[in-house]
């Protein structure tokens, strides 16, 4: 392993300068229901945020409180319209392609993402959300649909709550983000600039331990050309059923069965009309200073006339010391992910890793669910509150070397198939995470990834990838 370059050690001075400022911890991913009196957290999902509390003009302590919280009836408190925004801007730089090959020169540029959005509550059943947004890439060499998409609507949606049968039902219509878990599979693809949005119709009911959940949608896919232009692919639809459970052993279970249709689809061993079955399993527990989380799936179905035979095992866990200063967090990481193991046979053996969220592994982006044995350890440490610096080392195989290398969403690495060697690399990877208060953040993380003789012979190179973010939301 060679030794870090100049900009890891910029990358470590600027996390001690994060250090010395921070003062408190906020999860932006993790939403939290409002106690009496407490403002919502700005979360990943906003249309869950609940503004209610601010029916107390007393409460309405922050400038453009009275934005927030525009009562629409004096007599209920629920019945009220809310706006907000989210802005991030993002430097980064990083190759234009997959490590260099085909486009070896290293492009630097700044990506931004402006939300804004208006969420009506006629009343305590109903909800109306409506976000625009306008992601642009300035500099940036080669524009990509999930680089730019000037204003565009990113989400509209009627939703519908109310008690029934004991339990709680909420319906949503529209177009709407969707996420499980911890995206693998299925997320909001919050880590580029372009997120994921999907036309929707999404219906759940919870009672007790108990949560079921239906939804059918088609992706929509984005322009980077003219405003207002993005629409459903009818030639892809997504859809299926869930069940979870809390309070299984020490942990939370949770099951679905979703179907993937997409038309004209092209795999190496297989093109025509894909039509996925998937079975999902997760298993997950956060108890005291021990968390994990195991999910497993299996794929069936057809690709033209070629069969699917494919699987993925994820699981990550950890261990924090929560008495010990910095509160040290060591973990472990490991993902496989079934290749097509031979040419020709009648069988795609190469997962399809749907919609995932690259966050789950670097925003380098490099590796993905699809011919994958992924091994990572990882150190986190919270020298004060708020502020999070995470090293992890990834080192990464191919599950068969007759399929390709493949990078997110599910490209192959041209050259690669049928070569061999498992080997596909090593990256090491500095981030550190800094919640400077209710509304900003900030961020900064550097992925060195070394290429192993696969990626070797196929023309690449070692690969860095370094980015700055600043985040605002209100």
């Amino acid at each position: 392993m060679r030794a870090p370059h100049a900009w890891w050690r910029s990358l470590l001075a600027g996390a001690i300068c994060l250090a010395a400022h921070g003062t408190r911890a906020d999860d932006n991913t993790t939403p939290i229901i409002p106690q009496a009196h407490d403002r919502p957290k700005i979360g990943l999902n906003r249309w869950q945020e609940d503004w209610s509390v601010l029916a107390d003009p007393a409460l309405r302590t922050e400038p453009l409180d009275n934005l927030k919280y525009i009562p629409l009836s004096s007599a209920d408190p629920q019945s009220y319209v809310s706006l907000g925004l989210n802005l991030r801007e993002r430097v980064e730089s990083t190759q234009l392609a997959p490590f260099g090959i085909g486009n070896p020169h290293t492009d630097t540029y700044l990506i931004q993402r402006l939300e804004l959005h208006a969420d009506v509550r006629p009343n305590a059943h109903w909800q109306i959300f409506v976000q625009l947004q306008d992601d642009r890439a300035f500099g940036k060499d080669i524009i990509t649909p999930v680089d730019s998409n000037p204003l565009d609507l990113e989400q509209a949606f009627i939703a519908y709550s109310s008690d029934l049968a004991g339990g709680k039902l909420k319906v949503r219509a529209g177009r709407q983000q969707m996420a499980f878990d911890l995206q693998r599979f299925i997320g909001v693809r919050d880590g580029p600039n372009v997120r994921q949005s999907f036309d929707a119709i999404w219906m759940d009911w919870e009672k007790s331990a108990w949560r079921f959940i239906g939804f059918w949608s088609h992706p929509v896919r984005n322009f980077p050309g003219t405003p207002f232009n993005d629409d459903s692919d009818r030639g892809l639809q997504y859809g299926g059923f869930r069940v979870e459970r809390n309070d299984v052993g020490p942990g939370k279970l949770s099951a679905y069965y979703s179907r993937y249709d997409a038309d004209g689809a092209h795999y190496l061993d297989g093109s025509g009309n894909e039509r996925r079955d998937n079975l999902d399993v997760r298993y997950q527990i956060a108890r005291g200073p021990v968390d994990w989380d195991l999910e497993v799936m299996r794929q069936t179905g057809r690709v033209g006339s070629e069969r699917i035979r494919a699987w993925a095992v994820g699981s990550v866990g950890g261990y924090t010391f929560e008495h010990a200063r910095w509160s040290p967090r060591i973990g472990l990481q490991l993902d496989l992910a079934s290749g097509d193991r031979r040419r020709g046979d009648g069988t795609i053996g190469t997962l399809n890793p749907l919609f995932p969220n690259a966050y789950y592994f670097t925003l380098m982006s490099t590796p993905t669910y699809a011919n994958l044995i992924h091994l990572r350890p990882s150190l986190e440490l919270r020298p004060v509150q708020n502020l999070k610096l995470i090293a992890r080392v990834g080192l990464q195989w191919r599950q068969t070397t007759e399929d390709a290398v493949y990078v997110i969403p599910n490209r192959p690495v041209p050259g690669t198939a049928g070569l061999p060697g498992h080997w596909t690399g090593i990256y090491e990877q500095l981030r550190a995470e800094w919640q400077i208060n209710r509304n900003w953040g900030a961020a900064i993380e550097g992925v060195q990834y070394q290429v192993g003789d696969v990626i070797r012979r196929a023309g690449g190179l070692n690969a860095n990838y370094v980015n700055v973010e600043l985040r605002f939301g209100w």
